[in-house]
């Protein structure tokens, strides 16, 4: 149900983004300041921008609630329950995807407000929690990572045994197909698959996998399928969330892939080099691009949202 509830934006304007060497200095200004639009939160994720409405949306799983922000209207919660969702998307409909940790399933929100399952099982059997998602511009085909997080526990998700054996990557058509995702990977690629995005002409795909500290990057056919995945970057933490881990990623318009990790967003070249890091206040888990040149960067920081503006979209 949609709530009422709004929260107050405010403006750190003591804490500056540390921007860690001259060749990050080209994407992100190094006297950037970072704007807190909200705080309070137990753990936000997921952030997604409709370019339609000028809003962001983003979960916070643990309150199993979903919130939207807008420069209008500032911070209003617009769901809850919510099934733990955690990774959103806006597709090219305009219609909002989900990854819902307590349903297991991709669910997909229509402008009406209708909900749809996309994808809740694999071969007939019941994923584990998708935790993020994409969507494909040349042919509406959606991409989720598939970890078991939202089985571990009652925190951000329901604590209950997985029905696979092994965390996968998928693939399900545009308009779905009777909730069946098709597995894209080998059963023992990875570990925990968390935050995925294309590059973007689309001909890659990066899929980080958490406790392994790695970002692979995969080889995208004109068909939608992946193969010779390989190792793109790694040593990013050291698998312990509370120091800060892969997670969430996305790629800018150079392809250069920002990703988080220890001590806020590491930015990687398309060749695997780090560029540097883009330090926050508090632990960044996800982000993505917004406003109306896409040139702001919102990023969702454990218990808090912030918005900083770059020199890329």
């Amino acid at each position: 149900a949609a709530g009422g509830r709004s929260r107050d934006r405010h403006v750190e304007g003591q804490r500056r983004i540390e921007v860690t060497n001259a060749r990050l200095a080209e994407l992100i200004d190094p006297g950037a300041t970072p704007e807190l639009l909200g705080s309070g939160f137990q753990v936000t994720e997921g952030p997604a921008w409709d370019p339609r409405t000028g809003h962001l949306y983003f979960s916070d799983i643990p309150a199993d609630t979903r919130w939207r922000w807008s420069e209008a209207d500032g911070m209003e919660e617009v769901m809850r329950p919510n099934f733990k969702g955690d990774g959103l998307v806006v597709d090219a409909d305009g219609n909002l995807l989900v990854c819902e940790h307590v349903t297991s399933c991709v669910s997909r929100f229509r402008p009406t407000g209708e909900r749809e399952v996309v994808a809740f099982h694999t071969g007939g059997v019941y994923l584990n929690s998708p935790n993020d998602i994409v969507t494909r511009g040349s042919d509406g085909a959606i991409y989720f990572t598939d970890p078991d997080y939202g089985r571990h526990n009652d925190f951000i998700g329901v604590e209950r045994k997985p029905a696979l054996g092994y965390k996968g990557v998928y693939r399900v058509p545009k308009d779905g197909a009777n909730g069946e995702a098709e597995l894209l990977v080998a059963e023992d690629e990875f570990d925990q698959p968390n935050g995925i995005c294309f590059s973007p002409d689309e001909t890659l795909l990066y899929v980080n996998d958490s406790p392994r500290d790695h970002v692979k990057v995969f080889d995208v056919a004109p068909d939608g399928t992946l193969s010779n995945g390989r190792v793109f970057h790694e040593g990013i933490g050291t698998g312990e969330s509370s120091d800060g881990t892969v997670d969430g990623q996305k790629c800018d318009e150079h392809g250069n892939l920002w990703v988080t990790g220890p001590h806020g967003i590491w930015v990687i070249d398309p060749a695997g080099e780090l560029i540097g890091i883009v330090e926050f206040p508090d632990r960044a888990l996800n982000h993505v691009w917004g406003g109306d040149d896409y040139r702001m960067l919102y990023v969702c920081c454990l218990t808090t949202v912030y918005r900083v503006p770059t020199l890329v979209g």
